[in-house]
């Protein structure tokens, strides 16, 4: 566990997969809802049912951490350590990293992506990655800020999720 300024950091296993779920659905409803026809059910219910998570726990490849804030969880981030990104195979992706929007601005983001890159070094990547939505301005603003730039495009085909907000920016940062 890594602890600063009442921000706790707390790698998780099976035990916690019910507080991981809870904390997944309210960060990622939190920001993402206008996305969606059904503002998130059915993404939620895909990819943070506990039973989902415990799934994708079990990926020796993936690590799943809850950030907590004055000891209340308020949002997670999931890391994929060996994912190869273009010109380098030794790159860590940040597949996901959700925050509730109840601590915007209080540098917990800036807190955790700190961590991240320590873990990045740790484990000799040269490269961290992540995907965005391309109308996550303030997303892409901090990414940026995080020194982070765009390399790629995707879109996504969720079936759910309204077609003009598909688009995601794949970013990068080299260590």
């Amino acid at each position: 566990m890594i602890t600063s300024n009442n921000i706790e950091i707390k790698r998780i296993g099976v035990e916690d997969i019910a507080l991981l779920s809870d904390v997944a659905v309210r960060a990622y409803c939190d920001h993402y809802k206008y996305l969606w026809y059904d503002e998130g059910k059915w993404y939620s219910k895909k990819s943070f049912s506990a039973e989902n998570l415990l799934h994708e726990l079990e990926d020796e490849n993936t690590s799943f951490f809850i950030i907590y804030f004055n000891k209340v969880a308020i949002g997670f981030l999931k890391l994929n350590i060996d994912a190869p990104l273009e010109e380098t195979t030794d790159a860590l992706e940040l597949e996901r990293i959700y925050l509730t929007k109840s601590v915007t601005g209080k540098g917990i983001g800036k807190f955790v992506f700190d961590f991240v890159i320590e873990i990045a070094k740790q484990q000799n990547k040269k490269l961290i990655w992540l995907k965005v939505m391309d109308s996550s301005t303030n997303a892409i603003a901090f990414y940026k800020k995080m020194r982070f730039e765009i390399c790629g495009t995707i879109r996504l085909d969720f079936e759910m999720m309204k077609p003009e907000l598909r688009g995601m920016f794949v970013m990068k940062k080299m260590l």
